[in-house]
């Protein structure tokens, strides 16, 4: 039986907490990552969509497709030219670790990227409630209903009476395989595998042909990237909704959850990625990959784009396959969106850039970088790699399978999937133990 131990210490030294309330309130929040002593409430933006005269700066902070939020700019720039915004690029894990800070400071950006934690901020009054615009923009028609719930905090807005925004979608995204089509050929693979076994036996003709299987940039986001494709396919869709979204009783310590893991290490000792995959950062390994350094690659639609320029013809792309044939198409997959900074000193305008997000014309920017746009029927078909994302797109919405990236069910939860895949992947840690450390955050952020 798991050693529990340290788990009963944090309740007891919770529950003490709670008691000792001659203590100074901030001890207690030593013991809650993210608390606050005062919840002011989410802020409403103003219900003008008026843009305020004279020039404009709108800065801009993101961690995902610098290609497209460059194109995105351009465009809205060239159609508004008294604003500017200055774009702000930060690595995905860099991001994510010090968004409260960068979200809390006097020198918070105008417009953010929703990601882990914005909920909390949001609901702590530092990201302004956009429902506002909602029919002010038209975004109800705009965007589909399902990409702007992911966006709600599962709040009601109180300028509105309605549900509350905290973000505008600019392209929804999906994780998956990409692979290098004349490769492998040369490996004798003729078609994307059509079930789980059927694609380990791809890597292993890969590995049996002299060829790098599987490129990983375990480094940041792509070794969780792989984990959570792998239990998509084994563990039950809404076991794995109730753990990220957090329901008593929920638990990662499966043996789905166990059998994805096994699969992890089994595939890293039969060399099956690339050399340093744990020292690999996810930009790195699609640069390798265009190169032609493996036959497969873990990652998002964001890659897309690049890909498609480097290789043309000769990349595709396929959901990671489940247990049959027939089995529903299931892949981890959110919207690439942006919230706006309650310190923002120009609110208005944040707005018309994010409405400009819903426009055919980023709609197609979107689509050209490989994410999906969230009205597919204002942009012209894709072809090649893209139009094989959006084929496996529209099979998993149909299928009900998209899935929220693990990472989102507790703020701490990215550095130790992280941290913990690099151990699965260097067979540094049993299945067990690294579970039993998922199932720890979880508890630290939803227990008692």
């Amino acid at each position: 039986m798991m050693d529990r131990t340290h788990r009963v210490r944090r309740r007891v030294a919770a529950t003490a907490c709670a008691l000792a309330l001659v203590l100074p309130l901030a001890a207690c929040e030593a013991l809650t990552p993210g608390s606050a002593t005062a919840v002011p409430g989410p802020t409403a933006v103003p219900s003008s969509t008026a843009v305020p005269d004279g020039d404009v700066t709108l800065r801009l902070q993101f961690a995902d497709a610098p290609l497209m939020v460059d194109a995105l700019i351009a465009a809205f720039e060239k159609g508004h030219p008294g604003i500017d915004v200055e774009p702000q690029y930060k690595s995905f894990s860099d991001y994510v670790q010090n968004l409260r800070l960068t979200m809390t400071s006097d020198t918070a950006p105008d417009i953010a990227q929703y990601a882990v934690g914005m909920t909390d901020l949001a609901a702590d009054g530092h990201v302004l409630d956009l429902a506002p615009w909602r029919e002010a923009y038209g975004w109800d028609e705009a965007v589909p209903p399902v990409s702007l719930d992911q966006l709600t905090g599962g709040r009601t807005s109180e300028a509105t009476g309605g549900r509350a925004l905290f973000g505008v979608p600019a392209g929804l995204s999906m994780t998956g395989i990409y692979y290098n089509k004349e490769l492998a050929r040369r490996a004798g693979i003729e078609a994307p595998p059509k079930t789980l076994a059927e694609f380990e036996e791809q890597l292993a003709a890969a590995e049996d042909a002299g060829l790098t299987p599987l490129g990983v940039g375990a480094l940041d986001s792509g070794g969780l990237h792989l984990w959570a494709a792998l239990l998509n396919q084994l563990m039950p869709t809404d076991a794995y909704w109730d753990w990220v979204n957090g329901k008593k009783g929920a638990t990662m310590e499966n043996p789905a959850a166990i059998e994805a893991s096994e699969l992890i290490v089994e595939w890293g000792r039969k060399g099956y990625y690339n050399e340093s995959a744990n020292g690999t950062a996810q930009v790195d390994s699609t640069a390798q990959f265009a190169k032609g350094d493996s036959v497969f690659l873990i990652n998002g639609n964001w890659a897309a784009g690049q890909l498609a320029t480097a290789m043309g013809d000769r990349v595709g792309f396929f959901p990671m396959p489940g247990e049959k044939a027939d089995s529903p198409t299931v892949a981890s997959g959110f919207s690439v969106s942006y919230a706006v900074s309650s310190l923002s000193r120009h609110p208005e305008a944040a707005g018309v850039f994010l409405d400009f997000l819903t426009s055919p014309e980023a709609g197609q920017i979107i689509s050209d970088n490989g994410f999906l746009p969230p009205n597919p029927d204002a942009v012209k078909k894709p072809t090649g790699v893209l139009a094989d994302i959006a084929d496996g797109h529209r099979r998993a919405v149909a299928d009900d399978g998209i899935t929220t990236f693990p990472d989102f069910a507790a703020p701490a939860m990215l550095d130790r999937l992280r941290s913990g895949v690099q151990k699965l992947i260097a067979d540094r840690v049993t299945p067990a133990d690294y579970l039993d450390s998922l199932q720890d955050e979880w508890e630290d952020h939803h227990g008692e």
